[in-house]
């Protein structure tokens, strides 16, 4: 900005000398100006140098009061300018001014002698393009975003109805006093308050370290863990709300396991922080209505389900009652449902009972048929044959055995003198007599054995002979010497011979013969 121009100088000289050329108070020759005189001065200063001027800046800060004039602030770094759109002015231009963003304004620079401020009265103004605050803020959302930390899959339903919320913010601003009132009004719960500094340098750390504490809370503590986190401020330029961009805040919102709502500024108001965090809230009011339900209507809706349970129940009991009674009427009696199983029972009793005496009876006949046609088996002779064999034999080894040793005994004898052969004598004839007795044994045991064998036989052929059916009742035909088991070989014989149990009775054909 340029000083103040020569002419605007030597008017304000004029007015010194004419205040020297005063009377002069006693002790002093500085001369005296009063407020109204240096305002003037430097408004006439101010606007004599510059005139009408194009200006570019970032908007900082936009106020739209009541009144309809529109309040601006334009920022470089360090420095502001303040400037106003007079409402007759921005009814006409047709750029809606937003901070972040930078704009070219054309218009004058004039002195506020309300506030001893300078200020541009803007008569144009268009957008330049980004400002640097919106291209750092573009920036560093495009990382974040890059990594995930805005995702919706992230993003968690907040809780029906917490029992502890921690509120980060100002514990001496209007903010806590209006989440306090709403939360009264509504629902109310338990609250923490951790202070931190909603602008400055440590704004950003100290947000910072009030998510990780409230997440880091423990019950042996103390102090209870919060179910829900509000980060709450009121509305502000870009550079006051700046904290609530800074990447550890964003961080910080974004790995919280408690679910948090930022309600940063106003509606208009944008911070990176309003996309880590799990729900956005346009006011911090809004936010305190977003965490809890309204109990009254609540209660009002219990009351409407409880009503409602009670009425459906009491339907539902009533139908299943008639439904019952309709069906108990359609049901026959016991007696008409088990008159037919009864009576097939009865039948299938009676059927049973003469099937059982038809196969008894068959049975009979089956087992008499078998028993006349039974013959003596050949396995029985065979094995007397075996066993006659086995016993020759045996006796034939047992002669063949002794001979042969008297015949060795007989040799040894011859070929030694009268001792030896005394004592070999002995020795061979007890060798003689234990062989003798073992083969004595086995013959004895084997025909033991083949004796048992034969006698089992003996019953098995006694029980399976046809002289067990004569006992019973049965006889046996023979025509020729031959069993006849068919009428027509009973019919061609002359001579018949009938068997019994006790004997045997020869029939002749009357007229054979002659």
């Amino acid at each position: 900005m340029a000083g103040i121009s020569a002419e605007s100088a030597g008017t304000l000289f004029d007015s010194a000398r004419e205040r020297r050329s005063a009377p002069r108070p006693p002790g002093g020759n500085i001369p005296e100006f009063t407020v109204e005189q240096i305002s003037r001065a430097v408004r006439q200063a101010i606007e004599g140098s510059f005139g009408r001027i194009r200006l570019r800046g970032e908007l900082s800060s936009v106020s739209r009061p009541n009144s309809g004039h529109v309040y601006l602030s334009f920022k470089q770094g360090r420095h502001t300018l303040q400037a106003v759109i007079w409402r007759g002015v921005f009814q006409r231009i047709r750029t809606d001014p937003q901070t972040g963003v930078e704009y070219v304004a054309t218009g004058r620079l004039t002195a506020y002698s309300g506030s001893s401020s300078y200020q541009l009265t803007i008569e144009e103004l268009v957008p330049a393009g980004k400002g640097e605050w919106l291209a750092l803020l573009e920036e560093r959302k495009a990382k974040l975003q890059a990594e995930g930390l805005f995702d919706a899959a992230r993003k968690r339903a907040l809780p029906a109805m917490p029992e502890v919320i921690g509120v980060v913010t100002s514990p001496s601003g209007a903010v806590i006093r209006d989440i306090l009132h709403r939360l009264r009004d509504r629902f109310p719960c338990h609250v923490l308050v951790w202070p931190a500094s909603m602008q400055g340098e440590s704004c950003a750390s100290e947000v910072e370290a009030a998510i990780k504490g409230f997440n880091s809370a423990e019950p042996e503590s103390g102090v209870p863990r919060p179910d829900l986190i509000i980060v709450a401020r009121g509305g502000g330029s870009v550079e006051d709300l700046m904290g609530f961009s800074e990447e550890s805040v964003v961080r910080a919102a974004a790995g919280s396991a408690i679910p948090l709502v930022s309600a940063v500024g106003h509606e208009t108001d944008t911070t990176l922080i309003d996309f880590a965090s799990d729900v956005r809230a346009p006011t911090p009011t809004a936010a305190a209505e977003m965490a809890v339900p309204v109990r009254s209507e609540l209660l009002a809706d219990v009351a409407s389900l409880e009503s409602r349970l009670i009425n459906a129940v009491g339907r539902s009991r009533s139908q299943r009652a008639q439904r019952l009674s309709d069906l108990a009427r359609a049901l026959p009696s016991p007696d008409a449902l088990l008159a037919f199983p009864r009576q097939r029972v009865d039948h299938g009793s009676e059927r049973l009972r003469n099937s059982l005496r038809s196969g008894v009876q068959a049975r009979k006949l089956k087992l008499a048929d078998m028993a006349g046609r039974l013959r003596l088996p050949p396995s029985v002779h065979e094995a007397r044959r075996k066993l006659d064999l086995v016993a020759g034999s045996l006796r034939q080894a047992a002669v063949s055995g002794l001979d042969r040793r008297k015949r060795d005994l007989d040799s040894v004898s011859a070929r030694t003198g009268p001792q030896h052969l005394l004592a070999l004598a002995r020795r061979k004839g007890t060798e003689l007599d234990s062989a003798s007795r073992r083969a004595d044994a086995a013959c004895r045991t084997r025909l033991g054995s083949l004796g048992q064998s034969l006698g089992a036989v003996g019953r098995l052929l006694e029980s399976l002979g046809y002289q067990r059916t004569l006992e019973r009742g049965y006889a046996v035909v023979r025509a020729g010497g031959k069993v006849a088991v068919r009428a027509e070989n009973a019919r061609s014989a002359d001579e018949l011979e009938i068997e019994f149990q006790d004997g045997k009775v020869p029939v002749r054909r009357s007229g054979a013969g002659r």
